[in-house]
């Protein structure tokens, strides 16, 4: 029988990934010889060879990974806009997580790891893995755990068979991004990242996450829009570990999940690599596997829809966090050139005269610069006596731009000494700009 061609048109596709997900769903029917699938004009050409397109077929198997498709161009404003009510819903549910945030800081939950939860390499990696559980990762990787659990052979009990795979999945995959957020974070440290190229290097960050949340919000396309995505032949080998029946796949499978294109994952990676040391990058990339897991384990087990849990309110809230975190970001890099941004009240130290020297104390711990302010004199010598009694893999390093001073800290006391000799403002930073404080100069 000659093969004939049928276009479908398929909504939800956002990059490459995408493409070869519904593609190796597709194949499966009996009689369809080739598919050609293109995200950016949201559609498939299917050839077949039976008398009558399977397209119910069709349907259910591209419905099965969170797709859904038409024989009818589907229009853009399908995709439901969120009224005024589903809009303060979000904006009360991101600030609920901001209190829930809050008091587990309060409460001391965080300090389980001993890190500066102000630091985005620790306390907000964690968060950060959360939300992309529910956004983009959850498109890239959640999709083919889906996949991987309708088509993963296991035998035995309710344990062997639901559990027991998806366990070995996450535990792959947490010990991938531990050792390979590790070994970034050592790559990083023998290039030696100047604080010039941190700065532009956080802000490209920045305003791709802003990028992206606008996307999730529904204001603007899709990067993958402008030919920005991994090659398609990065998913060959994910293809085939999907398929196995090895007893260890599951395990692989999560591991090579650290190289699946997904937004969130290589912001995250980057940060890792300017990070210099390798227990920072491997906590910073373990932390935000760790906060993805819940969502993709019981997506696993359940093998639910993800498409069911992107509710408007569900998805605004994300867009907005991760808005949040861009714009913090931004003043992050900022910091690093010695640019502060006014995010929050500071406390004002007091500065002690010894003779002709300004002294100035600041104390270091989880909780950042205490005090962050201090008024100064000009062309008046300053000693500034830094007490670190807590270190973060941020906070190990102070940065003055403006004076290029870049000090590396240790615990105890630290004496940076300089003299300030124009009035203004000046910003001194971590040297990721996370934690900050600045200098009046009178």
């Amino acid at each position: 029988m000659t093969s004939k061609t049928k276009k479908i048109h398929i909504s939800g596709m956002t990059c490459v990934s995408c493409e070869t997900i519904i593609k190796d769903e597709l194949k499966e029917i009996e009689g369809i010889e080739e598919i050609r699938i293109s995200h950016k004009k949201k559609s498939a050409d299917i050839m077949y060879s039976t008398e009558k397109l399977p397209f119910n077929e069709i349907v259910s198997k591209i419905k099965k990974v969170g797709y859904e498709t038409s024989l009818k161009p589907i229009k853009k404003g399908v995709k439901k806009k969120a009224s005024m009510k589903q809009w303060f819903y979000s904006i009360l549910l991101v600030f609920g997580i901001y209190l829930i945030y809050k008091f587990l800081q309060w409460a001391g939950l965080l300090d389980w790891i001993n890190v500066d939860t102000s630091n985005i390499n620790y306390g907000a990696s964690f968060i950060i893995g959360i939300v992309a559980s529910l956004s983009s990762c959850l498109v890239v990787v959640g999709a083919v755990v889906i996949s991987f659990a309708t088509k993963y052979q296991a035998h035995g009990n309710f344990y062997n068979r639901n559990l027991k795979p998806h366990l070995l999945f996450h535990s792959g995959r947490l010990a991938a991004f531990f050792v390979l957020g590790g070994l970034l974070g050592t790559i990083g440290s023998v290039i030696s990242l100047s604080d010039v190229f941190m700065s532009w290097f956080t802000i490209i960050i920045a305003l791709i996450l802003v990028w992206l949340a606008l996307n999730i919000l529904g204001f603007v396309p899709s990067l993958t829009t402008f030919g920005l995505h991994m090659p398609k032949n990065n998913m060959n080998f994910w293809k085939k570990l999907k398929n196995s029946e090895h007893a260890l796949a599951p395990a692989v499978l999560g591991a090579f999940s650290f190289f699946l294109p997904c937004g969130f994952t290589q912001s995250m990676q980057l940060f890792a690599i300017s990070s210099g040391s390798f227990l920072t990058g491997a906590l910073t990339l373990f932390l935000f596997a760790l906060g993805t897991t819940p969502i993709l384990f019981g997506l696993g087990v359940t093998t639910t829809k993800f498409k069911n849990m992107n509710t408007v309110v569900l998805q605004k809230t994300i867009g907005i966090i991760v808005l949040m975190f861009a714009f913090y970001t931004i003043s992050a890099g900022l910091a690093i050139s010695g640019i502060t941004l006014e995010l929050g009240k500071g406390s004002v130290g007091t500065v002690v005269s010894e003779g002709s020297i300004q002294v100035i104390n600041m104390t270091v711990d989880y909780s950042g610069y205490t005090p962050n302010t201090f008024k100064i004199k000009k062309n008046v010598p300053v000693r500034w006596v830094i007490t670190v009694d807590q270190m973060s893999g941020c906070t190990n390093k102070i940065i003055v731009p403006k004076y290029n001073i870049n000090k590396p800290l240790s615990l105890g006391q630290n004496i940076v000494e300089f003299t300030p000799t124009k009035s203004g403002n000046i910003g001194f930073s971590c040297w990721m700009g996370m934690v900050r404080g600045k200098f009046i100069i009178e």
